[in-house]
């Protein structure tokens, strides 16, 4: 085995998680009346008893120091079609103007959830661990709803995809 310089294990890590596919999704949170959101693709399911989930967010951002500060944030799941809005909340829109290019309604919590969402998870952050760069936030799971029939949004190798079922 080739040991390799840590500039080379940066690199190939970096290449080997472009393999990995991931659904896109815009996390929203809302702290003093502002709301904000990001999108994410670093979410995965923690367990199901209790239902939670972990989302990581880079510790420079905006949305992770919201996320310090309160409790709860929304998991919103992007379908095929949102791809513009994926793009939005990842900085190609100024924050202030993200929220106005779709219809989202206000969860009782205070977050903002997209209307027409594969699916939203409302969650209160139950821990955040930090490591590295980023910290993990996990987001016990208080309210979940799924669209009837929509094809969510993948993100691998730099590009946006749709899954297709296996032959």
């Amino acid at each position: 085995m080739q040991i390799l310089s840590d500039g080379m294990v940066g690199a190939n890590f970096r290449a080997a998680m472009r393999k990995f596919p991931a659904t896109v999704t815009v996390i929203t949170a809302v702290k003093d009346g502002i709301d904000h959101g990001m999108t994410v693709t670093a979410v995965t399911s923690v367990s199901m008893d209790p239902p939670s989930l972990v989302i990581c967010l880079n510790s420079k951002t905006l949305l992770h120091e919201m996320l310090l500060c309160q409790p709860d944030f929304a998991v919103n799941v992007l379908s095929h079609a949102q791809r513009p809005l994926s793009e939005a909340f990842a900085g190609k829109v100024e924050p202030h103007a993200r929220f106005g290019l779709a219809n989202w309604r206000r969860h009782e919590a205070g977050m903002q959830l997209l209307d027409d969402a594969n699916a939203n998870v409302v969650c209160r952050r139950m821990a955040a661990v930090p490591y590295g760069t980023h910290t993990l936030f996990i987001g016990q799971v208080v309210h979940a709803t799924v669209a009837p029939s929509t094809i969510p949004l993948i993100y691998e190798d730099a590009r946006y995809c749709v899954s297709q079922p296996a032959a």
